[in-house]
């Protein structure tokens, strides 16, 4: 190992942000955007023509010699090119020698973002694994006591149906009653339940649909752009 921070350590986060500093700086100057989260590095800009291809081409040889030049490893297979909307260059691009693919779809930070920006794909996911949780819930419990349940349910199962959810929260409403279902059915076996109305099933347990949930997360968020509490750009959402 030639470089490195120690993993868990109390400066440890704060030695890698001086440590990758400069890599933000020197990306700035490409005229491109740069996210940085831990070591995931992401860029993008509009292509609106050839000039802004090999911009973006020459970024990435930016971050490939910076890398280098500290030793690090860049993952290659790990990274892909994603096209947000319709492009009419067939544009290919490079790094460290190697032709990036082109995917439709990629995982980051726990989001599925596909090329059209539908959230069907991701609810998709996190549905099915939401699902296979609160079975194990119902099956690995001997206990039939509600209160036990639904707190292994608010613990286990509501945090991957909620994660993240101001940045796909569904308008259709196919993908509304498919992350609800989650809930409903869990909720439905429990003893004594079954017979209810689920709007009755929610007031007895004192719990809020999901939907209602995600409303309330959006409006956390917008309270925090209005007051300036986050660095979210407010005309970019907001009319006077």
């Amino acid at each position: 190992m030639l470089s490195s921070v120690v993993q868990g350590s109390g400066v440890g986060t704060v030695m890698f942000v001086i440590f990758i500093d400069d890599l933000a700086k020197l990306l700035e100057q490409y005229g491109i955007t740069a996210k940085l989260f831990a070591d995931d590095v992401k860029v993008y800009i509009e292509i609106s023509g050839a000039s802004d291809v090999a911009k973006l081409q020459a970024t990435l040889d930016q971050i490939a010699g910076w890398a280098c030049k500290w030793q690090l490893t860049v993952s290659v297979s790990k990274c892909n090119v994603l096209t947000v909307g319709h492009n009419s260059l067939d544009a290919s691009y490079e790094l460290n020698g190697c032709k990036l693919p082109s995917n439709s779809e990629y995982r980051d930070l726990g989001i599925t973002a596909v090329s059209n920006l539908s959230p069907t794909s991701h609810i998709t996911e996190i549905v099915a694994k939401a699902h296979q949780r609160a079975n194990i819930i119902l099956r690995g419990f001997t206990s039939g006591d509600i209160n036990v349940l639904i707190r292994a349910f608010i613990v286990y199962v509501r945090p991957i149906v909620q994660h993240n959810s101001v940045i796909w929260s569904p308008s259709l409403k196919h993908d509304i009653d498919l992350i609800e279902k989650v809930q409903r059915r869990f909720i439905k076996r429990l003893y004594g339940l079954k017979c209810l109305s689920y709007a009755d099933q929610l007031t007895k347990l004192g719990l809020y649909s999901l939907e209602l949930r995600r409303l309330h997360l959006d409006l956390i968020l917008c309270y925090k752009i209005v007051f300036g509490m986050v660095n979210v750009c407010f005309n970019d959402f907001f009319l006077i």
